[in-house]
């Protein structure tokens, strides 16, 4: 009887043991189903073509399918809401932004998540900068030209945007305020409704992620002016940077990170760390992000997290600075 105990109460622990969160055993046993990626901005814009290059190697790599989930809208304030909110349990993790993570904590007086305490960050997948292009009909060649124009036909001329709140959103509030135009904004679910009304010609202009945008001004569908890094862009040398054309200090660079609910076990974030730091840092996927314009960087979890805290003191100056608010 008493060995029967003891063998009853070593399976209990055993047991105990694999459904603990966290625990080796769980660890190892994950995935067991699969996973959803909320990307919070609509289909063809960065963070959408980036999440699902990722999703479909991390596919490979843990043997499970990984399902984008597009919750666009509120400047991504809608899908990052949804991945705080999941079960923290590895099976939900989301792809985190500029914009959802950085400016709209100052944005807002209330949003329905802490970009720090309610998120546990995965890795800082790349950065890149946008590119201010225009419709093709639009007669200015240079953004000396356009603020020229702009100038000259206040509150005629649209930009349109990722979202209230999105990064682009406010590059442009920022280049209003640098310049002293007055363009008219027009907020869309997601960066790629955004650029395909430029393409069509319902907005004039458009901050658009390079990833994204710069196939479409070498196809002439979009008139690329300038990018908005610091820096000319290796792999569009040809546009100059919209602070060498007549506004000096304009840097607006958005990034893309990996994110999961805060409390996911430290075991299943490590995993996804080293899984996720693989995959971009393959050749295939680094050339690929390096040749549309981003910057592979791709660290550790508590690096991350520490930028996600510097990021919220930079944009929280940027926005103050642009006297921008949504409230």
């Amino acid at each position: 009887m008493r060995r029967n105990l003891a063998l009853l109460t070593a399976c209990l622990a055993v047991c105990a043991a694999a459904w603990a969160p966290g625990s080796a055993i769980s660890a190892q046993a994950y995935p067991a189903r699969p996973l959803r990626l909320v990307v919070p901005f609509a289909p063809g814009g960065g963070n959408d073509i980036v999440a699902r290059a990722i999703a479909l190697r991390l596919t490979e790599a843990l043997g499970q399918p990984v399902v984008v989930d597009n919750r666009g809208g509120a400047g991504g304030i809608i899908g990052t809401d949804t991945v705080a909110k999941a079960q923290p349990d590895g099976y939900t993790i989301g792809m985190g932004s500029t914009s959802a993570l950085a400016i709209n904590p100052a944005l807002f007086k209330k949003l329905p998540f802490d970009p720090v305490r309610d998120f546990a960050p995965i890795t800082l997948v790349a950065s890149a900068p946008y590119i201010l292009s225009v419709h093709p009909s639009v007669p200015a060649k240079s953004v000396k030209e356009f603020i020229a124009l702009a100038k000259a036909k206040p509150e005629t001329l649209h930009f349109s945007s990722a979202g209230n709140g999105a990064t682009n959103h406010l590059a442009g509030e920022i280049f209003k305020t640098a310049t002293g135009i007055d363009m008219v904004h027009v907020p869309y679910k997601g960066a790629g409704p955004a650029m395909f009304d430029a393409i069509a010609g319902q907005v004039q202009l458009t901050f658009g992620p390079m990833v994204s945008t710069l196939p479409h001004v070498r196809s002439r569908k979009l008139r690329g002016l300038g990018v908005s890094s610091a820096k000319r862009s290796s792999v569009a040398p040809e546009l100059p940077t919209i602070a060498e054309s007549g506004v000096p200090g304009y840097e607006v660079v958005n990034w893309y990170g990996m994110v999961a609910p805060a409390s996911t076990p430290r075991t299943i974030v490590d995993r996804l760390n080293r899984e996720i730091v693989r995959i971009i840092r393959s050749k295939e996927l680094k050339e690929r992000l390096t040749s549309e314009g981003a910057e592979v960087i791709a660290n550790a979890p508590d690096a991350f997290a520490a930028f996600i805290k510097s990021e919220l003191g930079k944009w929280g100056k940027a926005v103050r600075d642009a006297k921008v608010t949504l409230d």
